[in-house]
């Protein structure tokens, strides 16, 4: 577990994504599949109809052993697609089995952008998210683009909301004694590593389960 204190967040990003890329490909296969045990049992999985996933990208735990069974499963599955306008927002676009994808601005593949295919983040069920780093106090550190807390700003407005259930997945080599944290920042209800769950207490302190 890396000690945050004395460190930026840009720091500690740096330091955190250099970690998840040092993974060899055959402990990237084994998280996945950790991860995917983790979850796929899991009441709050089974019971979700409308489920958002991500495409791994820079060493990332890969969650698509969960999209395959979702689908398997007869859910609808969504990926992040990116707007051309404003660029700083992204919407969840549905993908199916075999769909063929278009790469985004980042070089990351995406649904093509559909108006039938497009969900509201708040009519999703799950919102699996990638970590750059996390606690154990539901902390967790992106990108620093902030597509997703952007996406999610909604949520601080709403005091009895029960969806979308928010979960970080990340390695277990990525967590953090404490995140620093700013106030636009959205805390997830749990965060899965390939070695176990962290519960968090998300959005206006609602915990999981």
């Amino acid at each position: 577990m890396i000690r945050s204190a004395g460190m930026t967040r840009r720091q500690l990003r740096r330091e955190l994504r250099q970690k998840r890329r040092a993974l060899k490909p055959h402990e990237q296969h084994q998280a996945a599949r950790r991860l995917y045990r983790q979850l796929a049992q899991h009441p709050l999985f089974r019971r979700a109809r409308h489920i958002a996933l991500y495409l791994p990208n820079d060493g990332e735990i890969d969650p698509r052993l969960l999209m395959r069974e979702a689908q398997r499963r007869g859910k609808a599955t969504y990926l992040p697609s990116l707007q051309p306008w404003p660029r700083t927002r992204m919407k969840f676009q549905r993908v199916r089995p075999n769909e063929r994808l278009i790469r985004n601005r980042f070089g990351i593949a995406e649904p093509a952008r559909t108006a039938k295919g497009h969900r509201p983040v708040w009519a999703l069920d799950m919102l699996i998210m990638p970590l750059v780093g996390f606690d154990e106090q539901g902390g967790r550190l992106g990108m620093g683009g902030g597509f997703y807390d952007r996406s999610l700003a909604f949520l601080a407005r709403r005091k009895n909301r029960h969806k979308p259930t928010l979960l970080g997945v990340a390695h277990e080599c990525q967590k953090v004694d404490r995140i620093p944290l700013e106030p636009w920042d959205v805390p997830v209800h749990a965060t899965i590593s390939d070695r176990r769950w962290y519960q968090g207490k998300g959005v206006n302190g609602q915990r999981c389960g």
